[in-house]
């Protein structure tokens, strides 16, 4: 693949965009996310389009929000994370207002903001190796666009949002969380195929079917729970409790490799990368 941190295709009436961070697991820094926003508004925008993939190149769909972005920064209050996390929940919610139906195409780690990418699809199909959660608590954070509770139902997204955990893609089938899970050499071509099964579908039915969708849970106060959920999210990022300071501390002293050991230690756990 070329150099593009987000890259673009077009092939008939699918628009593919890719995760192109193979090496960080495709973890989004602000390039990444600015650039991924851009080309879901832009297959948006192609009336030739019908439906959108997104993917992660390599072994990943996305471990997430680049962590040493904010520690590079050195972002620390509210007031400070309310615009990182503003420009978070913009480039998800991209996602969800896409008039076109979106298809995550998902291999290895969805987590955390990848794991947010794939609930803000209308479809997600999985191989076998994929893991799924939102383990931001684990950080001392919390999720940046509040999208669980309407995935899930609300034993199970309180379970993983208290713990951290990951979930294997058939746990994430059965929760309902995803649509399909496949063989991995089966990930892309069963994609393809949900894709042309949408396609002939005239674009006007398929704006109307997915705004009157959308209408529907945001009438159950998706929006709302999302707002809301910046207000907070800030003040949790922004509570600088000894263990993020510690966290913070060995990242920047060690790599973040050595603060991730120290985390899943303190938890005795199950390791996300």
């Amino acid at each position: 693949m070329g150099d593009d941190v987000v890259q673009y295709e077009i092939d008939g009436a699918i628009a593919k965009i890719t995760l192109n961070r193979p090496d960080k697991l495709n973890a989004m820094n602000a390039q990444v996310i600015g650039e991924l926003g851009r080309r879901v508004r832009e297959a948006g925008d192609d009336d030739s389009v019908k439906v959108v993939l997104i993917t992660g190149a390599g072994r990943a769909f996305s471990a997430g929000f680049d962590i040493n972005d904010e520690i590079e920064d050195g972002t620390e209050t509210p007031n400070e994370w309310r615009p990182v996390l503003q420009r978070d929940i913009n480039m998800t919610m991209s996602i969800w207002e896409c008039p076109k139906p979106t298809i995550a195409v998902v291999n290895g780690h969805c987590l955390a903001g990848g794991c947010e990418i794939a609930m803000a699809c209308d479809l997600v199909v999985a191989s076998e190796d994929a893991k799924f959660g939102e383990p931001e608590i684990q950080y001392g954070s919390g999720p940046v666009t509040l999208l669980m509770p309407f995935i899930l139902n609300q034993r199970r997204t309180r379970e993983l949002l208290f713990t951290g955990d990951t979930i294997d893609a058939q746990e994430a089938l059965d929760a309902g969380l995803i649509n399909k899970v496949v063989a991995t050499g089966d990930l892309e071509t069963t994609a393809k195929e949900l894709a042309l099964r949408i396609a002939p579908t005239p674009i006007e039915v398929l704006r109307l079917t997915k705004q009157t969708l959308n209408r529907a849970y945001e009438a159950m106060g998706l929006r709302q729970a999302v707002n809301s959920n910046l207000e907070i999210g800030s003040l949790i990022n922004g509570a600088n409790t000894p263990e993020q300071q510690e966290f913070d501390a060995i990242a920047r002293e060690k790599g973040l490799k050595a603060a991730l050991a120290w985390r899943n230690e303190r938890y005795g756990g199950q390791p996300t990368e």
